[in-house]
């Protein structure tokens, strides 16, 4: 893993009230389309290996819609609004730079608009995050890393965007001081190997394949008590909202308050993190107004009780997991 990024269990205050986070990094290769960890593509494109490039799981997307919908309802009787911010499919964005041979299905490529519409049709608050990443392609801007699994910072500040409007929608007053939302720093150039390449490539393959250019921003000075600011959003999910690809920083900017984010890696999966927010004391002592939960199209149909896809530790059965929702929210 990346030096640049944080590789332990751990929260962390960065800024005005950012607490660092992301999840799980790497899936499981149980039921992936291809034998191999990564799938090498066309022109030096790298594609996590995880994943059926032409099977759609219905069951499992209508039993977690159902799981999600009980987390609404729940986190309402609070007084927290749930937003879930569902990201598309790096292979939705490349399908011409997929390996030789290899190519997404017409369920699949239908997949993210179908769990769009059931989590609309359950009443969750959502967005098309497809079509905002489709006009930042379109504008001649990647949309993820050649190498590496993540999104770029034009993705993630795009999705900022839509998700800060969203959240406006939802929650027009939000607590707090105008002013303590996180000032952006300047941006620098990072030049590596991207984690897929990293990871799963051998050395003769990752010099045919090549580095690439990253581009982060660098942390703001903040002023002393801001830091200690509560923040009225809060967003949980894996590695893709982590600080390292900018979109906390360019949410808070952008709702001009702080926000806050958990994270571990490993294979945990956005059932697990959700419940560790819940239960932690920063939630107890501060509640949000806003609940970001971010997900993965591939990995939305697998439950809380997925066996060699999330850790051992993470695995539980959806009657646990609604046990440990309803008793963190004191319900």
């Amino acid at each position: 893993m990346s030096p640049s990024r944080l590789t332990a269990p751990t929260f962390k205050r960065l800024g005005k009230g950012i607490l660092v986070a992301a999840v799980a990094l790497l899936a499981s290769t149980a039921n992936a389309d291809s034998s191999s960890m990564v799938l090498q593509g066309q022109q030096g494109w790298l594609f996590p290996g995880w994943g059926s490039l032409t099977d759609v799981d219905n069951k499992g997307i209508d039993t977690s819609t159902a799981l999600i919908n009980e987390a609404r309802q729940a986190l309402a009787a609070r007084n927290i609004k749930l937003q879930v911010l569902l990201l598309p499919d790096k292979t939705l964005f490349y399908q011409d730079k997929l390996p030789a041979g290899k190519a997404l299905s017409a369920a699949v490529q239908a997949r993210y608009p179908l769990i769009l519409n059931k989590l609309k049709q359950s009443g969750t608050s959502t967005f098309d995050d497809f079509g905002v990443l489709s006009q930042v392609k379109a504008s001649g801007k990647d949309v993820f890393y050649r190498t590496d699994q993540h999104w770029t910072q034009a993705a993630a500040d795009a999705t900022a965007v839509a998700t800060a409007a969203q959240i406006k929608q939802d929650e027009p007053s939000l607590k707090g001081n105008a002013g303590t939302g996180m000032k952006l720093g300047s941006e620098y150039k990072e030049r590596r190997f991207g984690d897929l390449a990293e990871l799963f490539l051998t050395p003769e393959q990752r010099k045919a394949t090549g580095r690439e250019t990253f581009l982060v921003r660098r942390q703001e000075a903040s002023g002393g008590l801001l830091d200690a600011a509560a923040a009225p959003v809060h967003v949980t999910g894996h590695s893709m909202v982590q600080p390292y690809f900018g979109f906390p920083q360019k949410l808070s900017n952008l709702i001009d308050r702080p926000v806050s984010v958990n994270w571990k890696p490993g294979n945990l999966g956005h059932w697990i993190m959700l419940l560790e927010y819940l239960e932690s004391a920063d939630f107890k002592n501060n509640p949000p107004q806003v609940l970001v939960w971010q997900m993965f199209e591939p990995s939305y149909a697998y439950g809380p009780n997925a066996p060699g896809i999330w850790d051992n530790a993470s695995n539980m059965s959806d009657s646990v997991w609604r046990q440990r929702l309803h008793k963190a929210l004191g319900q």
